[in-house]
């Protein structure tokens, strides 16, 4: 028998995943019939149309469900996994959901609070068995995930049509998202199939894939970024994705699955470029190394690319395969993508947010990328800066296909997130992003940093944190910062880095001596900056970083002692 690669394999099928300790290849064909089988199970339980609740870990299973809902005229609610139950039953509640499919994990917890819910007719677990009161007055019912595609199977074996006949409004409301999801007052994004078409067609034409890319998911389903520029994206090309079964394991996938693309956050970006660095010292080969890179940025100059064979043992960290990499969700050390290039894999940096569906813009794959930048807009939109002509920055704002319909049930939150303009383009609404930057004259977007972000300092200086992060981020010895405006008893403010340290290589350092070296490190960065900008405080943190499941660091819980 001759022995085929998983990549072969992979290339055949919508997902590769496991599941019961079995690889599990699912095709297009299976993911049309459930589909189908799913939107008609609604009809037939007489929710089609309503608000349904999906709360899961990334699988094959999210997609039917997100699909067979929203095809079927109705509105799916992807809820973080990772929040609490109460704010799951919140999220529910204020979206006014009918049913809610979910994970095993959560099997007997949602149930258990039906009595919260009193609005959910049907409690849909992905699999095990399940079991609510049936003496609750709203007398909601339990399906389990293979009953509801064998009820859906039944009636369009019996000519139930109505999944094929209902009118879809590409218009109409059918997701909501919530924000952060985090706290109770996360607002539910409104979005359209207009606004995700939108954002999925422009990712799939601003980078160079097709139906023979490869892709191994490693970020949460629920998000928009994932969903739209990995999965919806990866549909329409009728490309492959490989399901990352754990955080724990994402290096291992990549290298057995050979991907030749990815979909990432900065987060993991920067662990691998770490990783691949610390391997290079401990081998006593960085100078060989560099001298490498340089040698081989002057050849593609020329027009000769040798870096798959120079950098073979390095790109083998990442499958060997991998070509391309999109990155998005946080701003990223343009001195990663330089290095990441030098080694053969390009990083289309881009930028998004979840009211834009989420993609604004990228770096395109007909242009050489601008490192810093987070690329041109994108198809789907036009992007402009809001700003006084004496200043230097301004709110970037967006208006087009893929911008959000409102806030759900937030009329008051809705109108402070658009502006009315009438000095530029036309009379309609602008997105406003709350993100600061500038646009150069080749039409390519750079971010400064948050608008709620800003530290204003006493004379009048705004210092942007992301700007000093990013500098704090090219220290081997700082895991991880973010940088807070503190008020000291003078009343002034003291720009403050929180910094959790390297351990790994400050291993068998006492306390103090990891304090200085990280002050130290601070002090020699504040040597290249303006004196208004010096990092004056600095805290050590010696746990990590309490992060969102998009690896975004929550930086309101850090920015008040």
């Amino acid at each position: 028998m001759v022995q085929t690669s998983a990549a072969f394999f992979f290339f055949f099928y919508l997902y590769v995943y496991k599941e019961d300790k079995q690889e599990i290849h699912f095709s297009y064909n299976r993911l049309r019939d459930e589909v189908e089988q799913f939107g008609t199970a609604l009809d037939v339980l007489g929710i089609r149309g309503e608000h349904v609740a999906l709360i899961s870990h990334t699988s094959a299973k999210v997609t039917v469900a997100y699909l067979g809902t929203v095809n079927s005229t109705g509105v799916i609610v992807p809820i973080d996994r990772e929040v609490s139950p109460e704010q799951i039953v919140n999220f529910i509640n204020r979206a006014e959901c009918k049913a809610v499919v979910y994970e095993p994990e959560l099997n007997g917890v949602l149930t258990a609070a039906a009595d919260k819910m009193p609005g959910v007719r049907f409690y849909i677990p992905m699999k095990g068995e399940d079991s609510v009161d049936s003496s609750l007055p709203a007398n909601p019912q339990v399906l389990p995930w293979d009953d509801m595609l064998a009820l859906g199977k039944q009636a369009l074996d019996n000519h139930n049509n109505n999944y094929y006949l209902g009118v879809l409004d590409q218009e109409k409301l059918c997701a909501i998202i919530f924000t952060s999801g985090t706290t109770g007052t996360a607002k539910g994004v409104m979005l359209c199939m207009k606004n995700l078409v939108a954002a999925a067609w422009a990712s799939c034409k601003i980078v160079p894939y097709d139906s023979k890319t490869r892709i191994v998911s490693v970020l949460p389903q629920h998000h928009t970024y994932e969903m739209t520029c990995t999965h919806l994206a990866v549909i329409n090309l009728g490309a492959s994705v490989y399901i990352n079964d754990s955080l724990k394991y994402v290096q291992r996938n990549i290298q057995n699955y050979k991907p030749n693309a990815l979909v990432l956050v900065p987060l993991f970006l920067e662990t691998f470029y770490k990783k691949i660095w610390e391997n290079i010292r401990k081998k006593g080969i960085e100078k060989k190394v560099r001298t490498a890179m340089k040698l081989s940025n002057i050849l593609l100059k020329l027009g000769i690319d040798l870096r798959r064979k120079l950098f073979k043992e390095i790109l083998d960290a990442f499958g060997g395969e991998v070509q391309t990499i999109i990155c998005g969700g946080a701003p990223i050390s343009p001195q990663i993508l330089r290095d990441l290039y030098s080694f053969g894999i390009v990083v289309f940096e881009g930028y998004g947010i979840t009211e834009c569906s989420p993609l604004v813009s990228c770096n395109p794959y007909t242009r050489e990328p601008k490192f810093g930048s987070v690329g041109v807009a994108v198809e789907a939109c036009r992007v402009r800066i809001d700003k006084d002509p004496a200043d230097e920055y301004g709110e970037i704002v967006v208006k087009g296909d893929n911008v959000m319909l409102g806030y759900y049930k937030d009329e008051e939150n809705t109108k402070k997130a658009f502006t009315h303009d009438m000095k530029n383009f036309d009379n309609n609404y602008w997105f406003r992003t709350g993100d600061i930057g500038y646009i150069d004259d080749d039409g390519y977007i750079y971010i400064t940093g948050r608008k709620k972000n800003v530290i204003i300092l006493s004379n009048g200086k705004n210092v942007f944190p992301e700007e000093l992060e990013e500098h704090l981020s090219h220290s081997d010895i700082i895991a991880e910062s973010i940088i807070v405006g503190r008020k000291q008893d003078n009343g002034e403010t003291a720009i403050t880095a929180l910094i959790h340290p390297n351990y790994d290589l400050l291993e068998g350092k006492s306390d103090a001596e990891v304090e200085a070296a990280v002050r130290e490190a601070v002090n020699q960065i504040n040597r290249t900056l303006p004196s208004f900008k010096h990092m004056t405080e600095v805290e050590i943190m010696k746990d990590e970083f309490e992060k969102t499941t998009t690896k975004k660091i929550k930086r309101f819980l850090y920015e008040k002692k």
